[in-house]
């Protein structure tokens, strides 16, 4: 009997997308046979990466107080080297680098001539804990993470002088900050969807990563728990799948389905971001090191 002469084509039709798009959600984000390549090493400690319009590579080296660039011609520069102690970076729409600038427990702007610009000194007239991830939305508006974590170069009293440890947002047009998330542990990554309507945060404190709404006036709502491992830094790719940090990189899925890790060899990987003149380039800041792995998807900038 002919089997396929007794299913209609609307069915053969939904069978075959089905097919399809278990095969491509089964693809590898990893490009096929990409090893992970130590392209640098002999800092005290990296982080922050962020990618810039061209694809080079800006992370920080915060003990040493220093911003270093891995260009797409594969040459280490160093870009500042009186950042503020900066962790995380972010570049914002005008090509400005962001940083979060623990010394003085601010947020900066850093121009192309390495000045600089305070754009958050405190928070209703006390001081913040230490900025240490940001995610820029695609109005401008600004997200960042403000833990606790005392450092040995701080000359100040070290005490927090908020209620806690917090995600606030800074409007487009840096005239007003709010505080957005005040039910977490520690929260420290921090990264949003390129439409602007998700916003991931990872409380490392509580070892959880949480997907919330984002509204127009920058609130959040609609908290969910997106999956059982907090994070250091993160980012996302251009299928939506997000990339946790610690113990190496860990990817999951827009449902939050683990897909994949990549192990790396350094005690702990801090942060990540996509750069390359592709855009499909893994940059991974893990301890003592910088490295990258090549991806069969692209960032998301």
């Amino acid at each position: 009997m002919n089997m396929k002469s007794n299913i209609s084509p609307i069915i053969w039709f939904a069978i075959l997308l089905g097919l399809f798009g278990f095969y491509a959600c089964s693809i590898s984000p990893v490009a096929e046979n990409a090893k992970v390549v130590k392209l640098a090493s002999g800092f005290a400690f990296t982080e922050g990466p962020a990618a810039d319009k061209h694809g080079n590579v800006y992370f920080t080296d915060q003990p040493n107080n220093k911003i270093h660039i891995w260009t797409t011609d594969g040459k280490l520069e160093t870009f500042h080297e009186n950042s503020g102690r900066a962790n995380g970076l972010y570049f914002d729409h005008d090509g400005n680098l962001l940083s979060c600038s623990d010394m003085d427990n601010q947020l900066w702007s850093i121009s192309d001539d390495k000045s600089h610009k305070a754009l958050v000194l405190d928070y209703e007239g006390k001081r913040l804990n230490g900025p240490n991830d940001l995610w820029v939305r695609p109005d401008g508006g600004i997200y960042f993470t403000d833990p606790l974590y005392v450092r040995p170069y701080w000359t100040r009293n070290p005490e927090m002088e908020q209620d806690g440890e917090h995600v606030y947002f800074l409007s487009s047009d840096r005239e007003t900050l709010i505080r957005v998330a005040d039910d977490l542990v520690k929260p420290n990554g921090i990264i949003g969807t390129p439409d602007g309507k998700k916003l991931y945060v990872a409380d490392i404190g509580a070892n959880k990563t949480y997907v919330y709404d984002i509204n127009p006036d920058g609130s959040l709502t609609n908290k969910k728990l997106f999956a059982e491992m907090g994070s250091d830094g993160m980012t996302i790719d251009s299928k939506g799948n997000v990339y946790l940090t610690g113990n190496g990189v860990t990817i999951f899925d827009p449902a939050g389905k683990q897909i994949g890790h990549i192990q790396i060899d350094e005690p702990w990987t801090a942060n990540v971001c996509f750069g390359g003149k592709e855009g499909k380039t893994l940059f991974i800041t893990a301890s003592a090191s910088l490295f990258s792995l090549e991806m069969n998807v692209k960032g998301v900038r």
